[in-house]
């Protein structure tokens, strides 16, 4: 009886979720626009691939900058894009490298410091019109229609895999590099982060951040392989000394943040989604990016919520905290 009790209060509470955030089903509510974005390596200008994803409204919540992990690109990333454009926000997906000669990747394998400091520089100048970020944006607007529509005031950053170290360190390079553009962080998202075998970008950018009330949740899966024992959790939950830091999904892997956009490659090496662990992943992303933007607390997505203990009584998840 207690198990039929929960699945029902479960099934309930999510029936209220998805009343409350906007899903990916909602196609009609965001224009995707492909582009490329500069950004210097080294010597050399790269021009990597970039998708935006515009929500109907003129006015979106926030930009999330969202970043893929290693071996993967923005198309894995587009049916969280595709939920977060649903809810209001403007969404810049790139493509990074996984491998190059000068170390311009979004993984650490050896010193990738010097090129997300330039990463960084998109977030950082993206109020002036000569940034790189500015004139990515410029080209997409114009093609989705969208030209004369500034860039929001806001900012989230959002990263899967080795893209969540990525997310820390290019936080705490605006926290310290560009004061006016941290100024408009509001959230930092690691979805199941990877902290690389090489450096230590992930524990410093951290241990900088928590010095601040910024906040950073993770939504992660079991340590195994796939994730490197969940390091980059490990890293978040070992800096942080906070009551909640998100969530882990019980029966999650590595693929989950990619959700219909994953392919065979994740899958053969990381496993297969399961159909309640995405949709609680982009669930509780989703809601937790809203709240942030708008400076809001809809209780019903964290500890003592419905929708939240819903997925903790039915062993969805469990909670995430400092230590």
């Amino acid at each position: 009886m207690r198990r039929i009790l929960a699945t029902l209060a479960l099934s309930v509470s999510m029936l209220a979720a998805s009343a409350a955030i906007p899903t990916a089903a909602d196609a009609a509510t965001w224009t995707e626009v492909s582009t490329t974005v500069d950004v210097p390596c080294a010597f050399l200008t790269y021009h990597p691939a970039a998708d935006w994803y515009f929500p109907a409204t003129s006015s979106p919540k926030a930009l999330v900058y969202l970043q893929h992990g290693f071996s993967r690109s923005n198309g894995n990333m587009q049916d969280l894009a595709e939920h977060y454009a649903a809810a209001g926000f403007l969404v810049f997906a790139p493509t990074l490298p996984s491998a190059d000669i000068y170390g311009c990747t979004v993984n650490n394998l050896g010193n990738n410091t010097p090129f997300l400091n330039n990463v960084a520089a998109w977030l950082g100048t993206a109020t002036s019109s000569t940034g790189n970020l500015a004139k990515s944006y410029a080209k997409a607007a114009a093609a989705a229609g969208r030209s004369g529509q500034a860039l929001p005031s806001k900012y989230v950053i959002a990263g899967h895999s080795a893209g969540g170290e990525s997310a820390t360190y290019i936080a705490n390079r605006l926290r310290t590099t560009y004061p006016p553009a941290f100024a408009k962080l509001k959230f930092v998202q690691l979805l199941d982060p990877v902290k690389s075998v090489f450096g230590n970008n992930e524990p410093a950018a951290l241990a900088g951040l928590k010095t601040t009330s910024l906040p950073i949740l993770a939504i992660s899966s079991p340590p195994y392989l796939g994730n490197s024992n969940a390091s980059g959790t490990v890293a978040l939950t070992d800096a942080l000394d906070r009551p909640f830091l998100g969530v882990r999904l019980v029966t999650g892997c590595h693929c989950d943040a990619e959700g219909a956009s994953t392919d065979s490659l994740c899958t053969l090496l990381d496993g297969t989604p399961q159909a309640k662990n995405i949709t609680a992943l982009q669930t509780l992303a989703v809601a937790w990016a809203v709240d942030a933007a708008d400076g809001t607390t809809t209780a019903t997505y964290y500890p003592g919520g419905a929708y939240y203990q819903g997925l903790l009584t039915t062993g969805v998840t469990q909670t995430l905290s400092g230590s």
